[in-house]
């Protein structure tokens, strides 16, 4: 399996449904089943077709891989195509392959790694400390993977974003600079606080 396979992480809340359907966080326990959203109440309107066209300098378009490329190099991240349809960027700790994935390459997938591994008898540990960083932290979710040639554990740090209406430049900016910022926290606290690798 490549080492940017998805496997889902844990995920951690408590809610309550309010009055209103609404969830509610209370606690430390998920008390109630979120309600199901009514179109009429999103705020979302129902034509998304023309959100964003009349006349902005910023229009919302399909994503690509050349335009995740572009707005890489507007943060000044540098990377290289790996002629699979991937970007790879590199830093000292850890990579990030940035990726479109899904029946139309719509979900733009950003798959941080360190270059670190964990020995297999720290499974247990690495489990634990994957599974904190969920329960506390938002946007990149964390998974152990699947052993290595050399039954070594590495460890993911994934986002993944569904962009089938469209994006702005600015927008898969911002999200492109929040994926590599957070790869860069998970991994310096992996190193630091999570004392794992």
């Amino acid at each position: 399996m490549p080492w940017w396979s998805w496997r889902p992480g844990s995920a951690a809340g408590s809610a309550q449904p309010d009055a209103g359907g609404e969830v509610a966080v209370q606690g430390a326990v998920r008390v109630g089943v979120p309600a199901q959203r009514e179109p009429g109440r999103s705020g979302v309107p129902s034509d998304l077709s023309s959100a964003g066209s009349s006349g902005s300098s910023d229009p919302v378009m399909p994503v690509q891989l050349a335009r995740v490329g572009k707005a890489l190099d507007a943060l000044d991240i540098r990377f290289l195509a790996d002629g699979g349809g991937s970007l790879l960027a590199m830093w000292e700790r850890h990579a990030v392959l940035f990726t479109l994935e899904g029946p139309d390459d719509e979900i733009l997938v950003m798959r941080a790694r360190p270059h670190a591994t964990v020995p297999p008898d720290w499974a247990d540990r690495a489990y634990r400390v994957v599974n904190e960083w969920n329960h506390t932290r938002r946007f990149c979710k964390a998974y152990v993977g699947d052993p290595t040639e050399r039954g070594q554990l590495p460890i993911y740090a994934e986002l993944q974003v569904p962009l089938a209406a469209g994006v702005h430049d600015t927008l898969l900016v911002e999200l492109l600079d929040c994926g590599a910022a957070v790869a860069t926290s998970f991994v310096d606290w992996l190193h630091d606080e999570g004392a794992l690798l």
